[in-house]
């Protein structure tokens, strides 16, 4: 399939909500056509709706770089970094934007929420020192407890060293993205080391105590294919799970048990599709899935369908998506495979329904 035709299809699926799908089919454009700018801008935007800020930012980064005068990149990255706490790097690339389109009202809105958050940050810092000062007058033997750094010989102790930093995380099915906020840290402060089932971060500061997160994760992990990037506000670190499973918590606890593989059904678990070659679609079986996804949660017909095959898409391994995406494309939506060795070969053709006729897309 030629690169429009898959630029095409991704625009249909972000338009209808399909966001990992769009992703993936604007993946398979781009190794066609790594040089057009329009397609990395576009996937940034679907990055972006999946909160995948970090991917936004770097799929941003490449079309300004193909195309400097494309403003929605610009305009992409601006708005990626705001999630990220990136305001002046935020700023920088608003700014740019604007000057390619200066009617665009979106750029003046969003730099202006950028300057009232660096101006919150620059207000920050003295009102902390203030706060801690208020306790009484600063004297030489309380200097370097105001400073953040227990003073000897005082009663009064600054927060443990291991609530400096606030932190969380997400996941997805194949990693666990843990977020270390962190400001102005040097990289060569932070030292992170992985373990088969341990993440350990040290911050290392001149005049501080140092900051120690060292817990023991949920589930298991492959360090070689973790990685971490330390950026001007925080500590991004991905984690590669070792099994499909979803974490119920970051942290190991011997009374929670541990779930199923997200691509095994099992009890209400909602299942994957059963395909394991290129077949017709049995669509006596899906809608019956429909039927029951609409007494669940009150959807109509293409809604319920929708979010079945995006609970599948969702759950799936990148082999399983790129097959997904494949034969359903291939197909003109008749067939609906989850494996990609059968299928990553050869074009998949249509099989229609019983009674039915294959009609070509129309572009």
């Amino acid at each position: 399939m030629a690169s429009s035709d898959l630029e095409k299809k991704a625009k249909e699926a972000f338009i209808d909500d399909h966001f990992e799908l769009a992703v993936d089919l604007y993946s398979q454009a781009i190794a066609l056509s790594p040089s057009n700018a329009e397609l990395f801008a576009d996937r940034a935007q679907a990055n972006i709706k999946l909160r995948n800020f970090t991917e936004a930012v770097a799929d941003a980064n490449k079309a300004i770089e193909l195309d400097p005068s494309m403003a929605k990149a610009y305009l992409r990255k601006g708005s990626a970094c705001i999630k990220l706490e990136e305001y002046e790097t935020a700023k920088t690339a608003l700014e740019a934007g604007a000057s390619l389109a200066p009617t665009e009202s979106r750029f003046a809105g969003l730099i202006k929420e950028c300057d009232e958050r660096i101006a919150e940050e620059a207000a920050e810092l003295p009102k902390q020192l203030d706060d801690k000062a208020s306790t009484g007058v600063v004297t030489p033997n309380n200097l370097s407890s105001v400073a953040g750094v227990p003073a000897q010989g005082t009663s009064t102790m600054v927060s443990s060293a291991k609530l400096k930093y606030r932190h969380e995380y997400y996941q997805k099915p194949e990693e666990v993205v843990v977020t270390i906020f962190a400001k102005g840290i040097p990289a060569n402060s932070i030292v992170v080391d992985f373990g088969e089932q341990i993440l350990s971060v040290t911050i290392e500061l001149p005049g501080e105590e140092p900051y120690h997160f060292q817990p023991r994760l949920f589930g298991k992990i492959i360090p070689a294919k973790c990685r971490y990037d330390v950026m001007s506000t925080k500590i991004e670190i991905r984690l590669a799970k070792a099994d499909t499973i979803h974490w119920t918590s970051l942290e190991f606890k011997r009374d929670i048990g541990v779930v199923q593989k997200a691509n095994v059904s099992s009890g209400n678990q909602k299942p994957t599709y059963p395909s394991s070659k290129p077949k017709r679609v049995d669509w006596d079986k899906l809608e019956a899935q429909v039927k029951k996804e609409e007494k669940d949660e009150k959807l109509d017909g293409d809604a319920a369908l929708n979010k079945f095959f995006r609970d599948i898409y969702r759950d799936a391994d990148e082999d399983t998506r790129r097959a997904m995406s494949k034969s359903f494309v291939e197909s003109n939506g008749t067939v609906l495979s989850t494996n990609w060795k059968e299928v990553g070969s050869k074009k998949v053709e249509g099989s229609p329904p019983d009674g039915m006729e294959m009609k070509k897309w129309e572009y």
